[in-house]
C-alpha cells in the first residue's frame, strides 16, 4: 500500500456473481458489488431492523480475481480489504463523470453465520525445497522475478 491511499475493510454480501474477464495482456479481472447493510436492535419492538445499505463496486486482479470467481457467488457474506480508488471518465456527450470503487487486496468468506471449508491451493514445488510453501527459490538458485509469493 502506498502513502496517501485510503484503506478500507468492508463486511457485507455479494449482490451478484463475480464477473471474470481477462485483459488483452491476459491478466484476470473480477468485478463485483458488496452490499453492507447496518442492523440495529429496536428495544421497543424487540426486533432487529435493517438500515440503509451501502453498495461498494469492487475489482480484484490476477490470481485473486480467479479465486474469487471460483469461490464466491451471489449472497456470499465476505470480509474484504482494499483501497478506495476514484475513476474519472467522460461520456460520449462530453460530460465528466467519476465514481469511487474498492480495489480488493484480500477477501475471505465471513464465518459469523456459517461454516466454511477452505481448499488450500499450494504452488507446485520442485527441487530440494519439496513441500516448503514459503520457499520461492527456483532450482539452481535465485528467484523468478515475476513470481508471486506462495501465500
Amino acid at each position: 500500500m502506498s502513502f496517501g491511499e485510503t484503506p478500507i475493510t468492508v463486511i457485507g454480501n455479494l449482490t451478484g456473481d463475480p464477473e471474470l474477464k481477462f485483459t488483452e495482456g491476459g491478466a484476470a479481472l473480477a468485478k463485483f458489488t458488496i452490499a453492507a447493510t447496518p442492523r440495529t436492535y429496536d428495544k421497543d419492538s424487540g426486533q432487529w431492523k435493517d438500515g440503509t445499505a451501502t453498495f461498494f463496486r469492487c475489482a480484484a486482479w490476477r490470481t485473486l480475481a480467479e479465486h474469487i470467481a471460483e469461490s464466491l457467488g451471489k449472497g456470499s457474506r465476505v470480509v474484504a480489504f482494499g483501497r478506495i480508488r476514484q475513476h474519472n471518465w467522460q461520456t460520449p456527450e462530453g460530460e465528466n463523470r467519476s465514481m469511487l470503487a474498492l480495489e480488493i487486496d484480500d477477501i475471505g468468506a465471513s464465518m459469523r453465520f456459517t461454516t466454511v471449508t477452505a481448499n488450500a491451493k499450494r504452488p507446485a514445488q520442485s527441487g530440494p525445497s519439496g513441500d516448503d510453501a514459503w520457499n520461492t527459490a527456483t532450482p539452481g538458485g535465485g528467484s523468478k522475478p515475476d513470481a508471486e509469493p506462495p501465500f
